[in-house]
């Protein structure tokens, strides 16, 4: 396997394989509602009657009348049971028509390949149990992304397997009123992989190069970049929470072009789900993989010393840093992104300071 390599953020050539791809549109018949457009007459409850004058009141009379009060509702156990099927069926036909549009193809998906149905309905719903239940993401900060409009997102990479990444993009969706999706930048190793390449691509993740990331920044898209890389995600245990470089600043030039605030993010909790002790760079160099890992308890225990320890994570997202009011030629400064750039990765290593010492412990 060929050695892999970590396409820089800053650098502006144009994605591996050609130009974007259009969108990719498949739409169904479908239909419903009543054909004609007319509605459907309105018919007394059982037991009750339309609403309107009594007929025992006459049109002259002058004795006002008195508004009703609805009977208090209860619901019986079967009424439960029946609540409850009603549920299940409609997960089951959801379900039945999801995989119809699979078949048929009556789904769409845009120009980098991002398939929103199965992100939200298979991918999102997989990841969500290792979110809340295992992991138990604390989200704060989470007003700071903006409703409407691109925003870059930068955080800090850890965890020997950037899970840390899957986490931020259930995060940004599951707790931002709009429900917004994160479309996170990856290294081209992720593309050479087999499977990972299709299911990256269809979660809405692409290249991370500057035309990729202002395309989307452009289009209104939440956009993540980890800036450290394979430094910060595969540094040594004795190393964690100590951010690597952040590169030379493209993020900052991509934010800039495009008008869009950076939003620095912490992420405490990753560091320790795979303590990494020591790296087998010679398997590594045969594997083509940046680093091989060794934890106490991988390679030494199998597939199981794959499993990541428990940990409780926080994610807190800061203050907007805004670059709309720089003038087109402020991306071409290199003393203004070395400034931003040193602003973001000293706010990001600030909070995470600041989060390490309000924790608890590793586990809770």
């Amino acid at each position: 396997m060929a050695d892999a390599k970590v396409i820089p953020f800053d650098d502006d050539r144009s994605r591996s394989g050609g130009g974007s791809r259009p969108a990719r549109r498949r739409t169904g018949s479908g239909s419903g509602g009543r054909g004609d457009g007319s509605t459907a007459p309105v018919s007394a409850l059982p037991g009750g009657r339309l609403p309107g004058p009594s007929p025992e009141a006459g049109a002259d009379s002058q004795e006002p009348q008195q508004p009703r009060e609805a009977p208090e509702s209860r619901e019986s156990p079967v009424g439960e049971a029946r609540g409850a099927d009603g549920g299940w069926d409609r997960r089951i036909a959801g379900g039945l028509a999801f995989l119809r549009r699979r078949v048929t193809g009556d789904y769409e998906v845009d120009e980098f390949g991002y398939d929103k149905e199965l992100t939200d309905q298979v991918l999102m719903s997989a990841l969500r149990p290792l979110a809340d239940k295992y992991f138990r993401v604390e989200v704060k900060g989470i007003e700071n992304i903006p409703s409407e409009g691109g925003a870059l997102i930068v955080a800090n990479h850890s965890g020997t397997l950037p899970l840390d990444g899957l986490m931020l993009q259930v995060a940004v969706h599951d707790n931002h009123p709009a429900e917004r999706h994160l479309r996170l930048l990856a290294a081209d190793l992720v593309f050479h992989l087999p499977v990972v390449n299709e299911l990256a691509r269809k979660a809405g993740h692409t290249l991370a190069c500057a035309e990729d990331a202002q395309r989307l920044l452009e289009l209104g898209e939440i956009v993540g970049v980890m800036p450290e890389g394979f430094k910060g995600i595969g540094k040594p245990f004795g190393d964690r929470y100590k951010l690597q470089r952040f590169g030379r600043g493209g993020f900052v030039s991509t934010a800039l072009r495009a008008g869009a605030p950076i939003v620095p993010c912490s992420i405490v909790g990753a560091e320790e789900i795979y303590p990494m002790i020591g790296n087998a760079k010679t398997l590594a160099r045969l594997l083509g993989f940046p680093y091989f890992p060794i934890t106490p308890t991988f390679p030494w225990l199998g597939p199981l010393g794959a499993v990541p320890l428990p940990t409780k994570w926080t994610i807190q997202f800061g203050e907007p840093i805004p670059t709309d009011g720089y003038p087109p030629e402020a991306a071409e400064d290199p003393m203004l992104m070395f400034n931003l750039t040193d602003q973001v990765r000293e706010q990001i290593q600030h909070t995470l300071y600041k989060l390490l010492v309000q924790r608890r412990s590793v586990f809770f």
